[in-house]
């Protein structure tokens, strides 16, 4: 954890993790309401897409997040690429409306791509 309660600092960024940015949400906004909705399951495609909408008291959206998984592609995603997705939206969508540390991308987001980034520069290696 980083210097703030619930958030993580890679590469000199604070980011905020998604478990806390929902905690900011229900304190700070009352009455407020979130809606994750399915696009893509990713059976046939090998993606799952998710989007995050959040409503204000009168049910107008004030902030929206979208999020992709491709299935099989970590040992996380081969079992819960869904779950995953809809994490992330959900911390997309939370950091839209502000609640997002210094980034705008998760600490998870931020990590799997490193962490892809890192696997596609050494199979360019070899």
């Amino acid at each position: 954890m980083g210097l703030n309660k619930g958030t993580v600092n890679i590469k000199g960024k604070n980011y905020k993790l998604v478990v806390q940015r929902v905690n900011d949400f229900r304190t700070k906004f009352v009455g407020y309401g979130m809606d994750t909705k399915i696009y893509d399951l990713g059976h046939e495609t090998g993606y799952v897409v998710m989007e995050t909408k959040i409503y204000n008291p009168e049910g107008k959206i004030i902030a929206s997040g979208y999020a992709e998984e491709k299935r099989n592609s970590t040992m996380i995603n081969k079992t819960s690429a869904l779950e995953n997705c809809e994490t992330s939206s959900i911390g997309r969508a939370l950091a839209c409306l502000g609640l997002g540390g210094t980034e705008y991308s998760s600490a998870d987001e931020l990590v799997r791509a490193l962490k892809e980034q890192d696997q596609i520069q050494s199979k360019a290696v070899i």
